[in-house]
């Protein structure tokens, strides 16, 4: 009988050993950096995330450029990476895709309760007691909340190879 070997990328890896290593850095790291562009200007912002559901998950006052022109054009990119001290250790995400809002309902209430989970200190926020939930940490924060949407991720990392970035799929992870 003849074992089929599992597809592996040119530096030896597997495709589902670099989707897990992209998912641990984004659930390591805290702030993504959105870019968006009108006519021949581009902004960079970055924003505290939460992922589930193949999404980004943030806050930011609607009047805000990032969001002005994410919604606008329907096309954004979005990075985040680890802290490195040397070329060796650079390791990222880089990825395509666009904003889209977040209305009240399901989807909304399960990013809100992940975002406080990860970051406790919103809740320091607000007098103890008081009711924290999506219309009030809105109005005290004047944020809304969005998703960044990829529709294409790259994993990049120095530590596999210099230079080595690929493609990956990433699983839901909520």
């Amino acid at each position: 009988m003849k074992m089929s070997k599992k597809k592996q990328n040119e530096d030896g890896l597997p495709p589902e050993q670099v989707a897990s290593r992209a998912v641990d850095l984004i659930n390591r790291q805290n702030t993504m950096t959105l870019a968006t562009s009108a006519g021949d200007s581009a902004w960079a912002a970055p924003v505290y995330y939460v992922y589930e559901r193949r999404s980004f998950y943030f806050f930011s006052d609607p009047e805000s450029r990032h969001i002005q022109e994410g919604l606008a054009s329907r096309d954004s990119s979005a990075a985040l990476h680890a802290p490195s001290s040397e070329w060796r250790d650079i390791c990222g995400i880089q990825m395509s895709g666009k904003i889209e809002p977040v209305p009240i309902g399901r989807e909304a209430a399960s990013a809100f309760g992940a975002y406080l989970k990860k970051y406790p200190f919103c809740k320091d926020f607000f007098k103890p007691g008081s009711v924290l939930n999506m219309e009030t940490f809105s109005g005290r924060f004047k944020a809304k909340l969005y998703k960044f949407v990829p529709d294409r991720v790259y994993y990049q990392d120095n530590r596999i190879k210099f230079g080595h970035r690929e493609l990956v799929k990433l699983p839901d992870c909520d």
